[in-house]
């Protein structure tokens, strides 16, 4: 007795596949039935082309501007959606080598260790190619160079730095200066300087921070960590001189 085949017939086959087949009248009906399908899936937008109607008379349907419009914001959210993304991945990153590097000052112990931990360490930790002290100095027999990274200034010459009073300045296309990175001032594009105020008997004195990229500091960016940081700075410094807090 001949086994009977499993195999559907030919036109059985066939016929699933015409019927698999989704027809233009259906997709119709299934948009219809959801009205918020493409809100839903916006990015199908872009492979869409809707087409641009004439009514005659001059009368002309606006539906392809439109959808074009919401391609556009679409797009521009996206765009919008990433900066912000990356804006806070920059942020935390910068928030965690600010921490560390605050762990690597109130870890030093002592106030010459202290000084190198700022003018070495931190242009480590915060990804710089310099860190320095500049201090004003009205004894023209005090070295102008008394440590590595630290220098003596002009009396005044913090004001013309950072302007009277004004606590920071972001520079962002630069030529460093000699006064303040001595050898390494010609590596210097991009740099924040920021007032330490110490004690009222203590001379005025000015942190800097420095890169050889240009617009790695700029007068737009936040300054909250950077404030943060020099907060830390003084408050150190006048434990290690025994000066009585601001």
């Amino acid at each position: 007795m001949a086994k009977q085949s499993d195999a559907a017939p030919e036109g059985a086959n066939k016929g699933r596949a015409a019927n698999s087949t989704v027809t233009a009248k259906q997709v119709a009906s299934y948009l219809r039935s959801h009205p918020d399908f493409l809100l839903e899936h916006p990015n199908l937008l872009d492979g869409l082309e809707p087409p641009v109607r004439d009514h005659g008379n001059g009368v002309v349907d606006l539906q392809n501007v439109m959808v074009k419009r919401l391609r556009d914001e679409v797009e521009m959210l996206g765009g919008m959606r990433d900066d912000l993304l990356e804006t806070s991945r920059g942020n935390a990153n910068s928030q965690d080598r600010i921490h560390r590097a605050i762990i690597a000052l109130l870890e030093a112990p002592s106030f010459e260790r202290f000084i190198e931990c700022v003018t070495t360490d931190l242009a480590v930790i915060l990804d710089l190619d310099l860190v320095t002290i500049g201090v004003e100095q009205s004894d023209q027999a005090f070295p102008s160079h008394p440590a590595p990274g630290v220098y003596c200034l002009e009396p005044g010459q913090v004001d013309v730095l950072l302007g009277p009073g004004n606590r920071m300045q972001l520079r962002d296309d630069v030529s460093g200066e000699p006064a303040l990175y001595g050898s390494g001032a010609s590596l210097v594009r991009s740099d924040a300087l920021i007032r330490l105020a110490i004690g009222e008997a203590v001379p005025a004195a000015v942190l800097a921070m420095a890169s050889r990229g240009e617009g790695r500091f700029h007068s737009a960016q936040g300054t909250e960590l950077l404030s943060f940081l020099a907060k830390v700075l003084e408050i150190s410094f006048r434990r290690w001189l025994h000066l009585a807090p601001n």
